[in-house]
């Protein structure tokens, strides 16, 4: 009779969670203790990080990945990252330690209270009631992540693994399948709004991060004639951005959304909330005149949404059939590529800087933008230079941009690193503030050690230069102080990660023109630390 682990193992790789990201504890070591040679095993220094690179992992393979946790203090440290891994709707099992169940009713030393430990944000939590439910759990686990796009947690007891395993009837399906093929009818509803609208908008998000999605909006855009937001906050970019119809960026207060959207008669979400805003302003998001609606795979993010019609479906699917709908019917504004003329105009990249004058963040980013591969993914976590980043360096490539829903601080290091191992073929840079980098840096040795070939460029001002600009806002002074003693470069080395400091723009071209050519193939990553002032202004 096989253990509950042996059988446990075996769903594992069903499906295909042979790579567990992990810092364990002594509630783990039941488990890890003579890992078969085909489970992969990555050690992260915090949780943060196991489950930051666990989410980078499951985005760039569109597939579950598997995490473990020690009990309390590693879930708890992990809390923070399950809400992003949530919010940009990455498929996760987490399988958490418990104390020997023997003796839980007595609340030993590293028992948990663990159910509720992570509030809301995971998509299914289960305790087995019995040891030989474990290998059910985690297959329950894979399907609840796989189709509900996100964290799954199962609790087992440190005993439970060296049980027996029962041959049962299988605990869950083997293989699920949900229905992928398009509704004619709603496809035709949403058609004939676009077709009766005079002069259409689209806004895209995360949720249309797909190639097959991607293909199906520009045909449809371009069809429409209709220029294409990216929405504001947005994880992954819906849309090529380098097309002559992409708009920009959603701006995130009321009154600027309003006069950006105010041309349109009808506004089309697709994949992404109706709409994401920073600041509280009053009134409505669009002006009088102005329908909504919206596409989307996330049934809560349909139900929340102040539209005229709400769709859910697989997006894909949904998109492809109404690139062969819309625009063609009696009425549609049927237009070609031909046609197509650009919508906005794009950012100018600055000059280089005055011999003397300091580096500027959107410097660093246009130097970037000018040398990186076209199907690079760059991780973002830089929350004062974003909008220069968004202006300087567009996605041309589904998954070419990658960045928190949430907001949180801590992901982009350990994210890129699963990125670069979900996808070897991708080349993979994170561009993060030293102040985000802090939360995460020992993710570095992650990538040292596993030898992931990423390159992190961290734009340093020795501050958190965002609060400082809110701050200002407010008419007030901020309390907290700069950190220009902190270097990040120094730190990066001492977890063996090779690290430069650049000051200047030569320097900057040099390192840049001898870094990114290597980077398809690399398996060494390097921090790049670039010194630039803090900017004066900042506009979410």
């Amino acid at each position: 009779m096989p253990t509950v682990r042996e059988a446990a193992l075996d769903v594992m790789r069903r499906h295909d969670l042979t790579t567990v990201f992990a810092n364990p504890g002594s509630t783990e070591v039941p488990f890890l203790a003579g890992l078969p040679e085909d489970i992969r095993f990555v050690l992260a220094l915090h949780e943060g990080s196991v489950i930051g690179a666990a989410t980078g992992y499951a985005i760039a393979r569109e597939a579950p990945a598997l995490a473990l946790l020690h009990t309390t203090a590693g879930l708890g440290n992990a809390a923070g990252a399950l809400s992003t891994a949530r919010v940009n709707r990455a498929p996760l099992v987490v399988v958490v330690g418990q104390q020997d169940r023997r003796h839980l009713v007595q609340e030993p030393f590293l028992a948990g209270r663990l159910e509720q430990l992570a509030g809301d944000y995971p998509v299914r939590t289960e305790t087995p009631p019995r040891a030989q439910d474990v290998p059910g759990a985690i297959a329950r686990a894979a399907h609840a992540a796989r189709t509900l796009r996100g964290p799954a947690l199962v609790i087992v007891p440190m005993d439970d693994w060296a049980q027996p395993a029962e041959e049962l009837p299988l605990p869950a399906p083997a293989q699920l399948r949900l229905p992928a093929a398009a509704d004619t009818g709603d496809v035709g509803e949403v058609a004939a709004l676009l077709d009766a609208a005079s002069a259409p908008a689209m806004v895209v998000g995360a949720g249309a991060d797909h190639p097959v999605t991607w293909e199906a909006l520009t045909l449809l855009a371009e069809r429409l004639g209709c220029p294409v937001w990216q929405e504001s906050f947005g994880a992954r970019a819906g849309f090529p951005q380098d097309h002559p119809l992409f708009a920009g960026h959603l701006p995130a207060d009321r009154t600027r959304l309003r006069e950006v959207l105010g041309a349109h008669d009808l506004v089309l979400s697709v994949g992404a909330p109706v709409f994401r805003q920073y600041p509280y302003e009053k009134g409505p998001l669009v002006r009088a005149g102005t329908r909504l609606a919206v596409v989307t795979d996330d049934p809560a993010e349909a139900q929340r949404a102040p539209v005229a019609l709400a769709v859910v479906a697989e997006l894909p699917a949904f998109c492809t059939a109404l690139a062969q709908t819309a625009g063609k019917g009696e009425g549609g504004a049927a237009r070609t590529p031909d046609a197509v003329r650009p919508v906005a105009e794009r950012a100018v990249p600055p000059p280089p800087p005055a011999k003397g004058e300091p580096l500027r963040a959107a410097h660093v980013l246009a130097e970037l933008a000018r040398r990186l591969p076209e199907e690079t993914v760059l991780v973002e976590e830089t929350p004062s230079s974003r909008p220069d980043l968004h202006a300087l360096v567009p996605a041309r490539r589904p998954l070419g941009f990658l960045s928190a829903a949430m907001g949180a601080l801590g992901f982009a290091l350990p994210a890129a690193i699963g990125v670069r191992m979900g996808a070897p073929e991708r080349p993979v840079v994170a561009v993060v503030g030293d102040g985000s980098s802090l939360y995460q840096i020992q993710a570095l040795w992650t990538a040292v050690r596993y030898k992931v070939g990423v390159v992190f460029v961290v734009l340093a001002n020795g501050r958190y230069a965002i609060m400082d600009r809110l701050a200002d806002k407010h008419e007030n002074t901020a309390p907290w102080p700069d950190f220009e003693e902190v270097s990040v470069s120094g730190m990066a080395k001492a977890l063996g990660c090779s690290a430069r400091r650049v000051t200047g723009h030569a320097q900057l071209l040099a390192e840049l023109d001898a870094l990114l050519p290597e980077l398809p193939d690399s398996t060494r990553p390097l921090v790049l630390e670039v010194a630039v002032r803090a900017e004066e202004t900042f506009q979410p």
